[in-house]
């Protein structure tokens, strides 16, 4: 026998009544079902995936809230500030004592800012305390013994490039039902916002 025979003899005569065992199909490459028409529908109609939130737009800025005595700032939009920020926005300036803001204050400076976004809105007096109240009185300020101010339920500002007439007429067509004051001279000029009884005034 040649040699090159010889050896495919050698080597193939082990494997002599074995029988080659089919590859399992489970190993076998498919290509993946396709999903049912009812699934591929639903599918379809599945909202996109959220954004990161580094990569979500961010909600523009409606104004910016000074506090006139500390300098303090704060940027206003549809969700910004918080009521405790605000709380601590407008906390009396002489005790520093503060007390829970009404929201509508806020809402209503929110509905004011939207049509002339950004604007500059300048906090005069938020929450007032008795001392404070008192110590205005003893000046000769024309404040209330018993003012919205103390509750937590008035807020003076003004905003810029606005007078106080004009201020005045803007919360009007709005639709505020509480107290409303104007306060028109060039030294002082703001406007008096609270959620008490409607009543309306000008003041000297």
């Amino acid at each position: 026998m040649a040699p090159g025979k010889l050896l495919w003899h050698w080597l193939a005569a082990p494997l002599a009544g074995f029988a080659v065992a089919p590859f399992p199909s489970s190993l076998i490459a498919h290509d993946p079902p396709r999903p049912s028409p009812s699934l591929q529908l639903a599918i379809r109609k599945a909202p996109d995936c959220a954004l990161p939130a580094d990569e979500a737009k961010e909600e523009p800025t409606l104004a910016t809230l000074v506090n006139i005595h500390s300098g303090e700032a704060v940027v206003l939009s549809g969700h910004e500030p918080t009521m405790d920020r605000v709380a601590s926005l407008l906390a009396d300036r002489v005790t520093t004592s503060q007390t829970p803001m009404d929201p509508r204050l806020l809402d209503l400076l929110r509905e004011l800012a939207a049509d002339r976004a950004p604007v500059r809105i300048e906090l005069v007096s938020g929450y007032r305390s008795w001392k404070l109240n008192e110590l205005l009185r003893k000046k000769g300020r024309r404040v209330a013994s018993h003012s919205q101010h103390s509750e937590g339920k008035a807020v003076d500002f003004r905003i810029e490039g606005m007078t106080a007439p004009q201020m005045r007429d803007a919360i009007e067509a709005a639709g505020w039902n509480g107290g409303l004051g104007y306060y028109p001279k060039s030294t002082d000029r703001f406007v008096h916002a609270d959620t008490g009884p409607k009543r309306r005034w000008i003041g000297r």
